[in-house]
């Protein structure tokens, strides 16, 4: 069998993340991202070995970032791609996995708009856009919900009255679909397990967080909900708050939603609770050993609910073979998991000092101390699972018996 390439696509409204990616290379061949878009300042940097380049965008245009894309696929690719993977942020309940992009698929894709009303459209410019350029060869769409819909009811259901589920979809759908399944997969094959075997619970800590309970390779619950906003403390998001939020601070301050929605959207979770300082974990880390109390309280606030979410989540499993840790936070931040397992003594969790304290940058590597169940640092690679997942669905397709007319 041929190595074969495909290209990763991440499309924002104002940016557009890529990366080149062989069957058979840990690293991608070629990587960057495009950003600023739609202004005069856009830019493309890439990076393909030692090499580094930035070009300018000047007309902002997506289409435009796509063309400057095209002569760099063909410089570092050496043979021809095989497929296109778009990393698609809400397919609702229609995908469970990956899926060949056609007009179905389009028309779902916009239907599972009002969702992801941020992500989901500026996705589908980028599809359109790749079509064009990369033609003749198969468009793949990875959803970050689809993992998340091997979920019980019971877990997806929320409390409200049943039409707002039949009639508009309103239940939990969970995200960081795609790194919590590349995890849980690097997990068995690190614990010497069958592969996609095992009950994890994966925390993918970056910006955006969340947890995940994933037993034999399927997820049974997680902590975001119809919305990336709900569960735990983020950078910028509030996570869970009372419900009732909403219509005290209209009440009380008269504020509209959509002040609301930024606060708890863009002015909450890290940021809010150091008062301001900062949504990075590295700078209220650094804060917090100063004696900043607004990085100490944001900091400890984090781990707290974060240990929470893991717990709440312990109840979707039959055992615990082991904790991941992955994302930025989660992968180079050794107080983050420290404080969190400090939390969950109960379940017999606890970290050897000396091995949370390697630095970052190292592979997948276990954490824990003595008899614990597994604690796991592993770096994710949400590219190389969509490419992986791509690949799977084209030698699927490939065995299929074509239909012949009568």
């Amino acid at each position: 069998m041929t190595d074969r390439l495909v290209l990763v696509i991440n499309c924002g409204s104002s940016s557009l993340k890529f990366a080149l990616r062989s069957e058979s290379e840990q690293k991608p061949l070629l990587s960057g991202l495009a950003e600023r878009l739609g202004t005069a300042d856009g830019v493309m940097n890439w990076k393909a070995g030692d090499l580094r380049e930035q070009v300018a965008i000047t007309d902002g245009k997506h289409s435009t970032a796509m063309a400057c894309l095209l002569p760099l696929i063909e410089r570092f690719a050496h043979r021809p791609l095989t497929a296109v993977g778009h990393r698609v942020v809400h397919g609702g309940e229609y995908f469970t996995g990956a899926s060949l992009i056609d007009d179905e698929v389009i028309t779902a894709i916009e239907d599972s708009a009002p969702l992801a009303p941020l992500h989901n459209p500026a996705q589908l410019t980028g599809i359109s856009e790749a079509r064009q350029v990369f033609t003749d060869i198969p468009h793949i769409a990875i959803f970050d919900t689809a993992f998340h819909q091997s979920m019980p009811p019971h877990a997806y259901r929320y409390a409200l009255p049943e039409a707002l589920y039949s009639q508009h979809g309103v239940r939990r759908y969970g995200f960081h679909g795609t790194s919590h399944r590349f995890v849980s997969t690097q997990a068995s094959l690190l614990m010497g397990l069958e592969p996609g075997h095992g009950a994890w619970l994966t925390a993918h800590l970056g910006n955006g967080c969340s947890t995940c309970a994933v037993l034999d390779g399927k997820s049974l619950d997680t902590s975001m909900g119809m919305t990336p906003l709900e569960g735990l403390v983020m950078g910028t998001r509030s996570g869970d708050v009372d419900p009732n939020l909403h219509s005290h601070l209209a009440r009380t301050l008269g504020w509209d939603l959509e002040r609301i929605d930024n606060m708890l959207n863009r002015e909450s979770g890290l940021l809010g609770l150091s008062g301001g300082l900062s949504n990075d974990m590295r700078t209220l880390v650094a804060a917090r050993a100063e004696g900043h109390v607004g990085a100490s309280l944001a900091v400890e606030v984090f781990c707290y609910r974060l240990a929470r979410s893991l717990a709440g989540l312990a109840v979707a499993l039959p055992r615990i073979d082991g904790v991941i840790f992955t994302g930025g936070i989660g992968e180079n931040s050794p107080l983050v998991r420290e404080l969190t397992v400090r939390h969950l003594a109960l379940f017999g969790l606890a970290i050897d000092p000396a091995a949370n304290a390697t630095p970052p940058g190292n592979p997948a590597r276990q954490i824990q101390a003595g008899n614990s169940p597994a604690i796991l640092v592993i770096p994710t690679d949400e590219e190389r699972q969509i490419t992986e997942e791509c690949l799977a669905l084209l030698d699927l397709a490939a065995t299929q018996p074509v239909e012949q007319e009568a």
